[in-house]
């Protein structure tokens, strides 16, 4: 080491060294897929896309690909990072050959979204009844926001087009599973649409929430247990009849569009029938207020419907809409849940906004971009975005506790993925060993200790 001059100290840097793995915290993706069933449940899925004497396993590359994007990669090249490392990922199969295989799946279509979503479905029921207590319907109830996002195209990509936000790509809609305050949540749906796809196509939300049941239990895929949460853009009537249909009844808290008739009816409610907002801790929400509205309102709307409308001082600076009433901010929703306060349903249907969070850890995971030019190629993409999504999901599902069960993917890569160990061979066996001095390494160490517990799968 040289003298320091300013504030950091200078090194030599040299090349050539071994013995020490980069990303070494990956290991807790590896062990989560292997304890899960996931590597080989992907890889029967895709045992139809095998050539004759290949090497690499379709299953393997697909989920190559997914763990380098759950690691931070935005691209099929990025799996060469996983190739750098093969005493911990094991043979990484070459650019070309990861290449290939997205074409041949594309090509193939939905025979091979089916083959991907039916694995996923699968693994997901048994890494739910491995989290016990903390599975996301520990409580009885599973909640799934949908919510659209924007996906930004800097090149003339298949479908891409102007967005409804004057930007240019495409449009897909979301599902993921609320894990509630106590964690993170796991994405059930994405659909691809092009960039000028409308936010309230009653048709896309009953397609995306088909695919979220879809990835569900199958205890869950029908009655009230399951309740389908969205924005305004769910508020429709087509999308409320196909949630309430006979032989379905699933439960909805979705938005409404404050229109001319709502605005009126809120405006002969009583003084007397408004209720204090809550928080989560059950304290009054300052300045908001809640109702319930009857009467014509209601017509035209399936049986069992209730609108609740909340009123709420707006944020210093935030401009009134025409819809709002006596300076204060309007908002509306709709639900078929029968029983409760409608203090708790508005505080339930608020919690909606966890969905952004959903999207934001979405777009660090590979869903900054589409990479691929064709659709086809890009429905692909968002298959191996939602593999790196659930890893992240799981992993912290069944191997962490406290504040750690809480971080969102940038900050495990950053305190947990990123962490470099020596590799050793012993009896035959090779042992990461972290860096003692490495904030997390307890947390590491403690999070593969629980991974080692559960049973193998099969």
């Amino acid at each position: 080491m040289k003298k320091r001059i300013g504030s950091y100290p200078r090194v030599r840097i040299e090349g050539g060294g071994s013995g020490v793995v980069s990303q070494a915290g990956g290991v807790l993706l590896v062990e989560t897929a292997r304890k899960t069933g996931l590597d080989s449940a992907i890889s029967a899925a895709l045992t139809p896309w095998r050539r004759p004497r290949a090497v690499h396993d379709p299953g393997k590359i697909l989920l190559d690909v997914a763990l380098a994007v759950a690691l931070g990669g935005d691209c099929l090249a990025d799996a060469g990072m996983l190739r750098a490392e093969p005493a911990v990922f094991g043979p990484v199969a070459s650019d070309p050959t990861v290449s290939r295989l997205i074409d041949a799946l594309a090509a193939a279509g939905d025979k091979a979204l089916t083959a991907i979503r039916s694995a996923r479905a699968e693994v997901r029921e048994y890494v739910w009844a491995l989290a016990k207590d903390a599975a996301p319907d520990a409580g009885g109830q599973v909640i799934v926001d949908l919510d659209g996002v924007l996906v930004l195209a800097h090149s003339d990509k298949q479908d891409a087009a102007a967005t409804w936000k004057k930007s240019f790509g495409h449009h897909p809609l979301m599902g993921f599973v609320d894990h509630g305050s106590g964690g993170t949540g796991e994405p059930v749906a994405a659909l691809l649409r092009p960039g000028n796809a409308g936010s309230n196509t009653a048709a896309d939300h009953i397609t995306a929430t088909q695919l979220a049941l879809a990835q569900l239990p199958k205890r869950h895929r029908r009655g009230r247990s399951t309740l389908i949460r969205t924005d305004s853009a769910g508020g429709t009537h087509e999308f409320l009849a196909w949630l309430t249909k006979r032989g379905r009844w699933l439960s909805y808290s979705v938005g409404m569009t404050i229109t001319e008739q709502i605005h009126q009816a809120v405006l002969k409610v009583p003084a007397s029938a408004w209720s204090p907002a809550v928080e989560p801790g059950g304290e009054i929400r300052d300045g908001a207020w809640t109702a319930e509205l009857g009467g014509d309102v209601l017509k035209g709307w399936p049986k069992g419907i209730r609108l609740i409308v909340r009123k709420e001082r707006p944020h210093p600076g935030a401009q009134l809409r025409f819809t709002d009433a006596d300076g204060l901010r309007l908002t509306c929703f709709a639900t078929n849940t029968t029983g409760g306060k409608i203090t708790d349903l508005e505080l339930r249907h608020r919690r909606r906004a966890r969905a952004e969070d959903r999207i934001r850890n979405a777009r660090a995971t590979g869903l900054r971009n589409l990479p691929l030019h064709e659709t086809a190629q890009n429905r692909i993409w968002l298959e191996i975005v939602q593999l790196a999504l659930d890893l992240l999901a799981w992993m912290p599902m069944l191997a962490l506790t406290g504040k750690p069960r809480l971080w969102e993917p940038r900050r495990l890569r950053l305190r947990l993925f990123s962490a470099a160990a020596q590799i050793i061979t012993t009896a035959r066996q090779r042992h990461l060993r972290f860096a003692g001095h490495w904030p997390w390494t307890d947390v590491i160490t403690d999070a593969i200790r629980r991974l080692d517990t559960l049973p193998n799968p099969g």
